[in-house]
């Protein structure tokens, strides 16, 4: 039996049945069972997920029934083989639909031969199988065509219109780059890239859309993203690629991984040496040791989590990259503390949002989140920037971000507040879209204190 398909299955399983998070599912699955391919792991476990929808809308049309009423094995069995037949050159159709049915063998049997039935049936007829008419109901086709949940769909024509939507959910299915942030209390730029190619990795600097700079550390366009794609991931960045983490390169604390709009908050947020910074939803700290960089390791900072091994991923992060700054402490960003109360000069809130921005790196973002879910999270972080602003000095600036690509969350959360906190003006908005940037979607706001 194909160990990769079996790994992958067992991944696939965990995120139907458990609503596990698919990067944790998949790693404990390659954990487990030691594939050799761990990339064709990979490329089947987000491929499935990320094309979820529109594979269920085609091998809806070949079985009677619901397709959610069927067992979950046999969903995700039918799921992994489809997407091979249509996304994965290099494999045969023959060659999915007899390893799924090996997979079923053994883990359903009795129901092999109704996997084999709809698998061979998917082969001879995937040329004619249809999408819903688009000008019947254009939500409708575009959340079957990019598998988005139809709220999603939605909300982004409201905001966009038709036209741009679609290239967000286009550019939401797309492979992210995996950037590199230059630590630079030990290195800059030119010295890392000369590091990294005696490795043996090749790396370019990464360029964003119009309107957009590069800023990391104290040297503009500080990022460097890896290069070089394996033709087996179409989805993924390369195997040797993901290898670089662990490169000696990365334990030196050389460099971090972190998208380039996430950097160019921090970098917005301007910390300066001798600033307290209170970073209130600060795990897994990439926030937060990029602001110790540029504070050149001199001033305070609070790093704030409510899950003591979080704190604990986030001290030995710091201590990687040779930072002495950060404190660590276990906070409920939602509850009041006077021992925060005026002591920053910088308030970091990345609140939990609904990461309609990074659904490149979690495609089952895109198919979890609805209307309901973005109304009870807008309530969340209006909940967190409340207390924020008690902890911000004055003159000092409200730091407000999500990776989330959502109204609701941005624009509605900062009007909210606004009309609250008076004492509060706008310094600075963006949000950065990956069909523009490259980057993930990320909105922040640096909010004065008078």
């Amino acid at each position: 039996m194909d160990n990769e398909r079996r790994t992958a299955y067992e991944a696939l399983l965990a995120v139907e049945k458990n609503n596990a998070y698919s990067n944790l599912a998949v790693n404990d699955a390659i954990s487990h069972r030691k594939p050799e391919d761990e990339a064709f792991v990979r490329l089947l476990v987000y491929g499935t997920i990320e094309n979820r929808l529109y594979l269920e809308h085609r091998l809806s049309q070949l079985i009677k029934g619901r397709f959610e009423k069927l067992d979950p094995q046999i969903r995700v069995l039918l799921l992994m083989g489809a997407y091979q037949m249509d996304f994965v050159e290099k494999v045969p159709d023959y060659a999915a639909i007899n390893e799924s049915v090996n997979i079923a063998r053994k883990v359903k049997r009795g129901l092999q031969g109704f996997v084999n039935g709809v698998l061979r049936n998917y082969s001879r007829r995937k040329e004619t199988l249809s999408l819903p008419d688009r000008e019947d109901d254009a939500v409708k086709y575009l959340s079957v065509k990019y598998s988005y949940n139809p709220d999603i769909v939605s909300m982004w024509i409201e905001m966009y219109g038709e036209e741009r939507a679609e290239s967000l959910l286009r550019a939401g299915n797309e492979t992210a780059p995996l950037v590199l942030r230059v630590n630079t209390l030990k290195t800059d730029r030119e010295k890392l890239t000369e590091l990294l190619r005696a490795e043996g990795f090749e790396t370019e600097k990464f360029c964003y859309g119009d309107g957009l700079k590069t800023l990391t550390g104290k040297n503009e366009g500080s990022e460097l993203v890896l290069s070089g794609a394996a033709e087996a991931e179409k989805r993924l960045i390369s195997l040797r690629g993901s290898r670089i983490l662990e490169n000696r390169l990365f334990s030196e604390g050389l460099f971090s991984v972190q998208d380039p709009a996430s950097a160019l908050a921090v970098s917005t947020l301007g910390p300066k040496p001798g600033d307290t910074v209170l970073d209130l939803c600060a795990a897994p700290g990439g926030k937060s040791t990029l602001a110790a960089e540029l504070m050149e390791n001199r001033g305070r900072i609070i790093s704030c989590d409510i899950y003591e091994h979080k704190l604990e991923l986030m001290k030995n992060g710091a201590s990687r990259l040779g930072i002495d700054i950060i404190e660590t402490r276990k906070n409920d960003a939602t509850v009041f503390n006077p021992e925060f109360e005026g002591v920053a000069d910088k308030v970091i809130a990345d609140v939990p949002c609904s990461g309609l921005g990074v659904v490149r790196r979690r495609p089952e973002i895109k198919l979890k989140m609805n209307s309901a879910f973005f109304k009870e999270l807008a309530e969340l972080q209006l909940d967190i920037l409340q207390q924020a602003a008690r902890y911000v000095k004055p003159g000092g600036i409200l730091f407000y971000s999500t990776c989330t690509i959502s109204n609701i969350e941005n624009d509605g959360v900062l009007s909210m507040f606004l009309q609250k906190n008076i004492e509060f003006s706008v310094l600075t908005k963006i949000q950065t879209l990956p069909d523009v940037s490259n980057s993930d979607g990320f909105y922040f706001s640096a909010l004065q204190r008078f």
